[in-house]
């Protein structure tokens, strides 16, 4: 079945019987509804699948009373500038299981609709994980502050409307043109719009403060990783079947991508500026080498050059510690029996 870019797509049904287990498209095809993993015509979902089950944990895992002492030796200033950090992220995992599951109803293929509930789900923690970092390092009256700052604050709102917009497009009009623009815009929130804070939280790290937040951001890191190789995989997967369709999804990233970064940038020179350490050269050009990285999951060339290597090493180096000990609390040493990263879903390689 040949799909046009204004075909409209057609939300999926709980249970049709008389279409087969196994879905003969991804977006619609033909499916009973009923998931038989040993029956899915993508096996890259399995394996992704099986992926977020080996990165399963909870914010409750990790002890942080070190933290609570030395956030209380901080300035107001950088006590701010960690509301706002966490007030972004926080409207990054207040949207993206509304997302996940939003595009899950348009998807045919079963296995991929229950790979994106586990993924949703992960959101949902990651969410979580900052509203229980700042009950326990905040006092009572600041706790809710920094979620006031997310729909508040016109910089933090405003600084994600691109990606939401498109996100508005799809919901109002889901034709595939919106999926196509919906994946790509998800590829750019999961693996550019979180980096900023990510290197805000490892540069505390690297200086000894807040260590254990810092581990669980490495926790939330990974999985936001498999998130942007999933949404990559999924776009893949229709333009595998409908290739004429590759153009339309190549000149959208081309345009998009740009955009995105430039605002990733400017979002970082706002909430990182005076950050001690960081340098905002280094960290513009590593938002460039993240473009990169994602634009090649979609198996285009980078658009940034002279970028071949991560600018800013010391950021690699904790998502390397953490690979190699596995699911661990890496700065205290103590040891969590899961999964460990390996050569298919480590921190660098996307």
């Amino acid at each position: 079945m040949r799909l046009e870019l204004d075909t409209v797509l057609q939300s999926t049904d709980f249970l049709v019987p008389e279409n087969p287990n196994r879905s003969n498209s991804v977006l619609n095809g033909d499916s009973s509804g009923i998931l038989t993993w040993n029956d899915i015509a993508k096996e890259l979902v399995y394996k992704r699948y099986k992926e977020a089950l080996g990165n399963f944990w909870t914010p409750f895992e990790i002890n942080l009373g070190s933290d609570v002492k030395q956030y209380k030796d901080l300035s107001e200033e950088d006590r701010e500038r960690f509301r706002k950090v966490n007030a972004l992220v926080a409207i990054l995992d207040s949207v993206q299981p509304v997302w996940f599951n939003l595009m899950g109803q348009y998807i045919t293929d079963s296995s991929i609709q229950h790979l994106l509930t586990i993924l949703s789900q992960q959101e949902v923690v990651h969410n979580h994980s900052y509203s229980y970092v700042l009950s326990t390092l905040e006092e009572y009256k600041n706790q809710n502050k920094a979620f006031e700052i997310a729909r508040t604050d016109e910089v933090v709102y405003f600084r994600n409307k691109l990606i939401f917009d498109v996100y508005r497009d799809f919901k109002k009009h889901p034709t595939v043109r919106n999926f196509i623009r919906g994946m790509i815009a998800s590829m750019l929130l999961e693996g550019i719009n979180f980096y900023s804070a990510f290197a805000y939280f490892y540069n505390l790290a690297r200086n000894q403060k807040l260590v254990a937040t810092s581990t669980m951001i490495a926790y939330i890191n990974r999985d936001e990783q498999l998130h942007t190789k999933v949404a990559a995989d999924i776009l893949n997967f229709i333009l595998e079947d409908q290739p004429h369709l590759q153009d339309y999804a190549k000149e959208f990233a081309l345009e998009f991508f740009p955009q995105v970064v430039d605002k990733e940038i400017e979002w970082s020179e706002y909430i990182l500026k005076g950050e001690e350490d960081i340098d905002m050269f280094e960290m513009k050009r590593y938002i460039q080498y993240r473009a990169n990285k994602v634009l090649s999951l979609l198996n285009m060339k980078e658009i940034y050059k002279g970028i071949e290597s991560n600018p800013m090493p010391w950021i690699r180096a904790f998502d390397e510690e953490n690979a190699n000990l596995g699911k661990s609390d890496f700065f205290e040493q103590k040891s969590r029996q899961y999964t460990k990263v390996d050569e298919d879903n480590g921190f660098d390689e996307l």
